[in-house]
């Protein structure tokens, strides 16, 4: 596929076209495209995950549809941070097949593949199927994430390309398209209907956008389908071995653990939130220490690291929207709004509604600043985002009093918390995945971008580990804690501004 495009097809997806996507390349509009349905896929299965799990079982809202797994809230937190933090985990192995094995483009059409394949085993009753499900969905969307950003990057004249943030603010338009929709057609149809048909529809969603992006793909750049840095004959056979001995390792390990009749859903999930952990730093540490990159390379390196420790702080609360969020909307939020009623799922849209209707002004406000000289840096941009983050936790706080005596809050506090994290990560995260971009060393390109999702991982992971440590992620005063410590967080990096700015060396 990759090598069947010419030299004039690819020039059509060149910022020199004459053809555009509102002023940006042609190609924006595959990826785009591509993004919002497999994002429609993604987060109507996320806005039916964690009903889904407590269903039937001590959490279960009285009266709602059976059929889950009957898991009580705090397992699913876990498993829901858990199955997240794989999710962008991946993305850094992803990374690595779209430098070094496929290409981008190839890697992007496969993951593709993977994520329908997840979605058709979820919608299998069992148990055993659906954490398989969840495994496949994990694994393609982890492919599918670093590359497709990397391509949205493909698409401009470098990193000082005056329009590179504001494509980057379009494609994130269509991520939160795609999960507008989600919640209300396949959020409704699980909730209402059926769980497993819902999750059918997350599998059809993800078809569309695969055929989608191979009929659009002569748009794109040819660097694509390039491979940066093609495994070697030693290489590939030393990465086939040492994957084989770990797997060997985990299924005689597992195998024993099982056979002793000891196993519980803790030996497979503690482990996974202890590597998400570990991981980001073992990577950010490998590539700082890195001798082959250049002097101003390292320096931005060493900048960076402060943006990524900023973004796992506000990805551990941003993400329990979709898990502390998600069960007190269906546990102690009201259902009717002026007398008009809805499912729970119906929350997870208002996320993406805001950022639909904010995106846009954020994109002109930062355009109109730069050209006064007035723009915010990047580090405030964070702090900022920081900042909200925690705002919205000690909003938080008030339902959560006003309900502890069973009285269901009005939707309004659910609604105002999601917008005031809309802002936030209006500033932090397509400003975020633009600096990584810009700052990442030549030689890592695709896998930076993976870099940059192990934020996630590992903001999921500390949630995790709360959860399975027996902490009440859902109570009023851990709620409040992390709140707070969002907010110092921002004011850190605040402080520290200027001192960050100087290791971005002509990264502005």
């Amino acid at each position: 596929m990759a090598s069947s495009l010419t030299k004039g097809a690819a020039q059509q997806g060149t910022p020199a076209s004459g053809k555009t996507f509102f002023g940006h390349p042609r190609g924006l509009a595959t990826l785009f495209m591509t993004e919002m349905w497999e994002r429609f896929s993604f987060y109507g299965m996320r806005a039916l995950l964690v009903v889904y799990l407590i269903a039937g079982g001590p959490d279960a809202k009285p009266g709602s549809q059976g059929g889950g797994l009957g898991m009580s809230e705090a397992n699913a937190v876990a498993i829901y941070s858990v199955y997240l933090a794989m999710v962008y985990l991946l993305a850094m192995p992803g990374g690595w097949f779209g430098d070094r094995v496929w290409g981008p483009r190839k890697t992007v059409a496969i993951a593709g593949g993977v994520i329908i394949s997840g979605h058709l085993a979820l919608a299998l009753p069992g148990q055993a199927t659906f954490f398989v499900g969840l495994g496949l969905v994990a694994l393609g969307s982890g492919l599918l994430k670093a590359n497709i950003s990397t391509m949205v990057g493909h698409l401009y004249d470098g990193p000082q390309d005056p329009r590179r943030d504001g494509g980057f603010t379009l494609f994130y338009m269509g991520i939160n398209l795609g999960a507008f929709a989600a919640p209300l057609v396949i959020g409704t149809v699980g909730q209402t209907v059926g769980w497993h048909y819902g999750f059918v529809l997350a599998a059809v969603g993800m078809a569309l956008g695969l055929l989608q992006f191979l009929i659009g793909s002569r748009h794109l750049s040819e660097k694509s389908s390039v491979v940066n840095a093609p495994l070697s004959r030693e290489e590939r056979d030393s990465t086939l071995r040492k994957g084989l001995l770990w797997l060997i390792v985990a299924t005689v390990f597992y195998g024993v653990v099982a056979f002793s009749g000891s196993f519980t859903l803790n030996w497979a999930l503690v482990p996974i939130t202890l590597l998400g952990l570990v991981i980001p730093t073992a990577v950010l540490f490998r590539i700082k220490r890195d001798r082959e990159l250049s002097a101003v390379e390292q320096t931005k390196m060493s900048g960076y690291i402060w943006f990524f420790v900023a973004a796992a702080v506000f990805w551990m609360i941003y993400d329990q929207g979709g898990s502390t969020l998600a069960a007190f909307a269906e546990t102690r939020t009201a259902d009717t709004l002026l007398g008009f009623g809805f499912p729970s799922s119906w929350f997870q849209s208002l996320n993406p509604l805001f950022i639909m209707a904010l995106a846009p002004v954020f994109a002109w406000l930062w355009v109109w600043l730069s050209r006064r000289d007035r723009e915010p840096s990047t580090t405030v941009k964070f702090a900022g985002a920081l900042v909200l983050i925690g705002a919205s936790f000690f909003v938080f706080v008030i339902p959560m009093l006003m309900a502890e005596g069973g009285t269901k809050v009005s939707p309004m506090w659910l609604v105002s918390i999601y917008m005031v994290q809309t802002i936030g990560e209006l500033c932090l995260s397509p400003v975020g995945l633009s600096v990584t971009t810009k700052m990442a060393p030549a030689k890592y390109a695709s896998q930076m971008m993976g870099v940059w999702f192990l934020a996630v991982t590992a903001g999921d992971c500390a949630t995790g580990l709360l959860s399975l440590a027996g902490v009440d992620l859902s109570g009023s005063g851990v709620v409040g804690l992390e709140a707070a410590l969002a907010a110092l967080a921002g004011f850190a990096i605040y402080m520290y501004r200027k001192r960050v700015a100087g290791l971005m060396a002509d990264v502005h």
